[in-house]
């Protein structure tokens, strides 16, 4: 987690093709983890989904986080898992997934406050949303002073700003305090994922 600095966030399938399919090329571009989400998707149907993302991650030896389920993430053997404010807490989350990458969103002060004083519990935490984004409906943006409130806090816990990210706002965000940046339809909508990717990442390790 010291050296992540660009996530990927995606379904199984994308515009351009299987997220398992791209997986090697993403992770030589430079992306650092890469986390499943599929919302909408039942326990049995989402191990169908992640085992070929999964496998795929293990080959490229970049970290396999799946989106809410620890139960699945278990039976994948996945690396990590995140879950939400909703989800389950973070307590049983670390009892339940052991000692495996656990991720929890923030999306105000009071939560990234909590967040810092669960350190013993968490690898890190995402921030946001930097934007409004239509992968969140209904959430309004956090904004990026909560981006300037978090990088003052001047933490060793791994954070990443996250939340309707792209080329054309990246250097607000990093402008704001971030070092890392969770993205999803920067990646998965662009025409290439892969030169997306790479062009995000030299932009990162530029700032």
């Amino acid at each position: 987690m010291e050296d992540s600095r660009l996530y990927l966030v995606a379904p199984a399938q994308l515009p351009s093709g299987a997220l398992s399919d791209l997986v090697p090329e993403l992770a030589e571009a430079g992306v650092d983890l890469i986390q499943l989400r599929e919302k909408d998707a039942e326990a049995g149907e989402l191990l169908k989904l992640a085992g070929p993302v999964a496998e795929a991650c293990r080959a490229a030896e970049v970290p396999f986080v799946l989106n809410d389920r620890p139960d699945v993430a278990l039976a994948l053997k996945a690396d990590g898992v995140h879950v939400g404010q909703g989800d389950l807490p973070i307590e049983f989350t670390r009892r339940f997934f052991g000692e495996g990458i656990v991720g929890l969103s923030t999306h105000g002060r009071g939560e990234v406050d909590r967040a810092l004083s669960r350190s013993d519990l968490i690898d890190y935490f995402a921030v946001g949303p930097c934007f409004t984004t239509p992968t969140k409906p209904g959430r309004p943006a956090a904004g990026l002073e909560l981006i300037r409130y978090t990088a003052e806090q001047h933490t060793t816990l791994p954070w990443f700003a996250i939340g309707g990210i792209d080329e054309s706002n990246l250097d607000e965000v990093l402008g704001a305090g971030a070092t890392r940046i969770v993205v999803v339809r920067a990646i998965t909508e662009a025409p290439d994922p892969v030169a997306a990717a790479a062009s995000l990442k030299k932009r990162l390790l530029d700032a």
